[in-house]
């Protein structure tokens, strides 16, 4: 089953169970379920897709939605640069600050547009490098090392732009004050890639052993941006070990997630897989098809095996039917993505997490 199988993706969903506030965490059925309100972590996820769908097609609507999800994003921000991340549905957060994957994720977000600055206007790029110069007092700060991932990919992607790392002006401008030249020290964000890549190849050296190539004990959720996150660190750093690691522990991923039947199956959110035990069979979530596919993506391209392109493509494959029930996890009628696979067939629920993921696995095989 090839990629063409797809019907022709529809982007408006999305737009859908957005409102002017953001766009919202869950849904019954095809509605948004304004009882659960709106998160950080989906609004940031929204902000990848926009751009992604944005830079392919330069429509009003798509641009209005970044607009949204950055604004979202700016309002999360509390005032010594951490992220919020749960709102209800009266604009309300529910918290003082989000968790650490949160403040890594918001990240990401947020260094991925700034490295599509030929698409997007000035004034959301300058939102966007305000908002990552406010948090990064705390990057280094983070234990979790989902959330270090997270924050090293967009810091990379923030580094590999050009002109990322200034405001930008309509006229030439010269960075005078001792302020602008204090303003996304690039130096300081490469020592922060590197400190924290070499936290991650440590933990991986530490842990690994008896044919388990991982970097804890489980394998549970996000666990391709781990790999991913040291991949773009090597380019960043030249560390070859920070390859190697990267190189190991994705193939012992895919060793567990792609089926000898030639599909993509993500370990089961329900019971996870623990060292020397048996993978749970359910729930597939999409998010995990969408970054793994990421994760193989860049490997394709800095390990340069084009064996990580056709993992690429099953993980994309498995929107589409090529999966576990050999059914398509795509509404026809709306666009929408379900909520993944569980032991009775499919989640029915078309929540922002699984359209969000459907939309950039989508763009990055068409388009980028």
């Amino acid at each position: 089953m090839g990629i063409s199988t797809m019907l022709q993706f529809k982007s408006d969903y999305m737009r859908r169970i957005t409102d002017d506030t953001g766009i919202f965490q869950h849904t019954k059925f095809g509605v948004p379920d304004r009882s659960k309100g709106y998160t950080t972590d989906d609004n940031a996820r929204a902000l990848i897709a926009a751009v992604l769908l944005y830079s392919n097609n330069k429509d009003s609507v798509t641009l209005e939605l970044i607009h949204t999800y950055i604004s979202f994003i700016h309002h999360a921000q509390n005032t010594d640069g951490n992220f919020r991340n749960f709102m209800d549905y009266n604009r309300s957060f529910i918290e003082e600050s989000g968790s650490e994957d949160c403040q890594g994720r918001t990240l990401w977000a947020l260094g991925f547009a700034l490295s599509h600055s030929t698409s997007l206007p000035d004034n959301l790029l300058n939102t966007c490098r305000y908002l990552i110069n406010q948090a990064l007092p705390h990057i280094d700060a983070l234990g979790s090392p989902r959330a270090g991932a997270y924050a090293i990919i967009g810091l990379s992607y923030l580094i590999e732009t050009p002109n990322a790392l200034t405001y930008s002006f309509p006229y030439l401008h010269t960075s005078n004050t001792s302020e602008e030249k204090a303003f996304l020290p690039r130096a300081f964000i490469i020592d922060l890639i590197e400190n924290m890549a070499t936290r991650l190849h440590n933990q991986y050296t530490r842990n690994k052993g008896n044919d388990w190539n991982w970097f804890e004990d489980s394998l549970t959720y996000g666990n391709s941006m781990l790999p991913w996150a040291l991949l773009k660190a090597f380019r960043i750093s030249g560390n070859v070990n920070l390859k190697k690691t990267a190189k190991e522990s994705l193939d012992f991923l895919s060793s567990k997630t792609f089926s000898n039947e030639g599909y993509y199956k993500p370990i089961g959110s329900h019971g996870w897989l623990l060292r020397n035990g048996v993978a749970a069979p359910y729930d597939e979530q999409p998010i995990e098809a969408c970054e793994m596919l990421l994760a193989c993506k860049e490997a394709a391209i800095v390990l340069q095996d084009p064996a990580y392109q056709k993992q690429a493509t099953l993980c994309y494959e498995w929107y589409t039917g090529n999966n576990s029930i050999q059914t398509s996890l795509i509404d026809p009628q709306t666009g929408a993505c379900y909520d993944g696979i569980h032991s009775i067939g499919l989640n029915l629920n078309q929540g922002s997490e699984s359209i969000i993921s459907l939309s950039i696995a989508h763009s990055v095989m068409h388009h980028e």
